[in-house]
């Protein structure tokens, strides 16, 4: 158990839970939403959003609560449920996750950052891509590496802080969206008839609830965050009062920014906005200083999203550690009780992320594809994992209903996702196995596999043939 030095308190938990699922992504949300629906595929998708990611909260609560020894979340709740090597699988996933979704935080701030500085003819951060970009986003690496080896508990203060500055222009933006919503504008696309000739060949309702269910997903990707840092709680059943409670607050303001951006302007109109999104309809609102808040509050919610993101993924593979799953180097604490090899092995990933990003040109959606992919066996093996203990332990109903729900939807989010997303996934699970077999035979002195870990090396070694096929033909496309 940590020390009093880095307890963290229900009110800064709750800010980490609510500041890692309100990073970049709610800025974009108006158009990335009306890109792919109408009117009436936003409300069915954000119900079973809401529905979905709400249980998927409550099976959090609900593990805190049954299983208070187990520190983690992520990793721990899938090894205890299904194994070593499936413990590893959601460990790495909800690394890889963290790792590649803070540095698409480092290059939006940038590219936002580039809305004041670029003009035609001396493109400095351009996309956040740019050697500019690179350089700037490589400092604040660091400096935030400095931050968080200082101390979690300082780090989440700092974040705290930050949470309260993001929140407050959001807001805004939803008392004068409500002030300008016009009801037939809403229901004037109610269908989303237009979107087919726009962005997708079939756009029947279905498909239109479907493609909504990636960019929800993404959203609230952070909802373990209470967990992931639950050793560090002042109280245990503080990790799942912060999940509730963080979840609720950033769902509302979800739903609301969505529903009431297609009421003061034409889902065609936001569809064809460039990113941050909310800046476009918020200057239609007030002029161009709407534009140039949502800017600077973009740039202030990532920076603290990059931090709170930066603890969780600092702390997975230290708790991987503890059972063989990654390096036992990872275990080593510094003074300020901060797994110091851990978080210098998540920074310098993060670096070697930025230098591809710069040399390859990758922009901020390719980096959300890589990153959402990952997280979606994580949040399944939660849900299975509460599915699992309440009934084999006859549990009361409730944790039966809850477990089902969660893993309803994790299950509804894969299968919208589609083949070509979880082929990407087994791509970057392969390097993976190989760290896992090494940190294995150095912990264990041999590998360790059961007959079902084996199926499932033997599953993960078949489908790496089409997955491969699909990554050499999109490079040749």
């Amino acid at each position: 158990m940590a020390s009093n030095k880095s307890k963290i308190g229900l009110t800064a938990l709750t800010a980490l839970v609510i500041s890692s699922m309100i990073g970049s992504g709610i800025f974009s949300l108006p158009q990335n939403m009306a890109a792919v629906a109408g009117s009436q595929a936003l409300l069915i998708g954000w119900l079973i959003t809401g529905i979905g990611i709400i249980f998927l909260g409550l099976s959090f609560a609900s593990l805190a609560k049954l299983r208070p020894h187990l520190d983690g979340g992520i990793y721990t709740y899938a090894r205890e449920g299904f194994g070593d090597l499936m413990g590893f699988f959601s460990a790495w996933g909800y690394w890889l996750c963290t790792t590649v979704g803070i540095v698409g935080y480092l290059v939006v701030a940038f590219e936002a950052v580039g809305t004041f500085v670029d003009t035609p003819d001396a493109v400095i951060f351009g996309k956040g891509n740019t050697f500019a970009s690179f350089v700037g986003a490589s400092v604040i690496a660091w400096l935030v590496y400095a931050l968080v080896a200082r101390g979690i508990k300082q780090a989440a203060g700092v974040n705290l802080v930050a949470t309260v500055v993001k929140v407050f222009p959001l807001l805004l933006f939803i008392g004068l969206a409500a002030y300008f919503f016009q009801p037939d504008i809403f229901i004037a696309d109610w269908r989303g008839a237009s979107i087919a000739a726009e962005t997708v060949a079939d756009n029947s309702i279905m498909s239109q609830v479907k493609n909504t269910m990636l960019i929800t997903l993404w959203v609230f990707t952070g909802i373990e965050g209470a967990a992931v840092l639950s050793k560090h709680a002042r109280k245990r059943l503080d990790v799942g009062r912060a999940t509730v409670i963080g979840v609720v607050i950033a769902l509302t303001l979800y739903v609301a920014i969505t529903v009431l951006a297609q009421g003061v302007l034409p889902r065609a109109e936001i569809a064809a906005m460039s990113n941050p999104s909310m800046a476009g309809v918020l200057a239609h609102m007030v002029g161009g200083w709407g534009k140039v808040l949502i800017s600077v509050c973009l740039i202030v919610s990532v920076l603290s999203s990059y931090l709170s993101w930066t603890l969780y993924a600092t702390e997975i593979p230290h708790l991987g550690a503890k059972n063989g799953a990654f390096p036992a180097s990872f275990l080593k604490f510094n003074r300020n009780e901060v797994p110091h090899k851990s978080l210098l092995f998540t920074t310098l990933t993060v670096q070697l992320c930025l230098f591809l990003v710069w040399q390859t040109g990758n922009s901020y959606e390719a980096l959300l594809l890589i990153s959402t992919s990952m997280i979606l066996i994580p949040y399944f093996l939660i849900g299975a994992f509460l599915l699992k203990i309440a009934f084999t332990e006859n549990l009361a109903p409730k944790y039966k209903l809850i477990g089902l729900m969660a893993t309803a939807y994790a299950l509804w989010i894969v299968y919208a996702a589609g083949v070509e997303y979880l082929l990407f996934s087994v791509l970057l699970y392969l390097p993976g196995v190989l760290l896992f077999l090494y940190s294995q035979r150095k912990h264990h002195g041999s590998w360790r596999f059961n007959g079902y870990e084996k199926a499932i090396l033997l599953l993960l070694a078949v489908l790496a043939v089409p997955a491969v096929m699909q990554f050499v033909q999109s490079l040749s496309a």
